[in-house]
């Protein structure tokens, strides 16, 4: 029996309302917490087995019932109860223990009886937890493992390129709108007259008032990374900014809303963060590459051992 995950088995008890079925006990002793805990673990493990085993079935040692020779583990039992005991701050009587292993047996039925339904094949949302829950198996070893800092540093500097931060530009335009049906060569006229006089040294506050129009998106006065940059005046306009040096004016540029003339006003070289000041960064991204590295041998473990045969167009 593959073993469900806890994050399910708490939201599934809870969603059940179980908190709602326990009785108005006296609240727990603070100093004899885990003494109540353990011994009703234990009376409601032994009381369920031996109810159990009159049927002639042996349930294992390590499991509190038996459904269709499935077993379900004392553990997860356990874990149900003590998360009920947390929630409600009561000791979960007899009642409950047993009311507990009762929804695990149910849910078995119900998971057991999907599976001769064939839904694990034809639910596509089941199909997708299934897989998720899979993956998650696989990687969570992974994820939990700490990294040294010797392969931190090893990974760091393998990967610097990948953590380097791009360089970030401050850009001034001179905006043209372009109105639907209207003449563009006549607004390109424009655009090449300002920049003529951006070269001949106008400023851009002059040479806007007297040819610009008013911006759709005004570009904040401050250094912007590429990306954000992009949020403003478009793909196609970023590649021609990225290309200025300093002081320079491009050429007229057409984008989506109209055409522009930029001026690179600062530009800030592109800058690799010491390891120790994005370590948190890096350690992540170690953990994902060390994951899909997992994830990847054991899907090609997986296709050693299976019989794929692929429709020759597509092999």
């Amino acid at each position: 029996m593959v073993r469900i995950p806890e994050v399910f088995w708490d939201s599934w008890v809870r969603g059940l309302g179980f908190s709602a079925m326990v009785p108005h006990a006296p609240l727990v002793d603070k100093k004899r917490p885990l003494l109540w805990l353990a011994g009703g673990a234990a009376l409601g493990i032994v009381l369920a087995a031996v109810g159990l085993l009159s049927s002639g079935e042996a349930v294992p040692e390590d499991a509190v019932a038996l459904v269709n020779g499935t077993p379900i583990y004392a553990e997860d039992h356990a874990r149900l109860v003590a998360g009920l005991e947390s929630d409600t701050r009561r000791v979960a009587t007899l009642a409950v223990r047993k009311r507990v292993l009762d929804r695990m047996i149910d849910e078995e039925l119900l998971v057991q009886r999907g599976l001769e339904l064939g839904l694990a094949k034809s639910d596509r949302r089941l199909r997708g937890d299934i897989t998720q829950a899979m993956i998650r198996s696989v990687v969570v070893e992974v994820e939990d493992r700490e990294p040294s800092d010797g392969e931190l540093r090893d990974f760091y500097a393998e990967q610097s390129g990948f953590f380097t931060q791009p360089g970030r530009v401050q850009v001034e335009q001179v905006f043209f709108r372009v109105p639907a049906g209207a003449e563009e060569a006549s607004v390109r006229a424009r655009a090449e007259l300002a920049r003529e006089r951006l070269l001949a040294g106008d400023s851009i506050a002059a040479v806007r008032k007297a040819l610009g129009d008013p911006e759709v998106s005004p570009l904040p006065d401050v250094l912007l990374p590429p990306l954000k940059l992009r949020e403003y005046i478009g793909p196609t306009a970023l590649r021609r900014v990225m290309a200025l040096q300093k002081g320079a004016v491009s050429e007229p540029v057409r984008s989506g809303t109209g055409i522009h003339v930029f001026l690179l006003v600062d530009r800030e070289a592109a800058r690799t963060p010491p390891l120790d000041e994005i370590r948190k960064q890096v350690r992540a991204e170690w953990v994902r590459r060390a994951g899909d590295r997992a994830l990847r041998k054991y899907l090609d473990d997986l296709r050693e051992r299976a019989d794929v045969v692929v429709e020759a167009d597509l092999q």
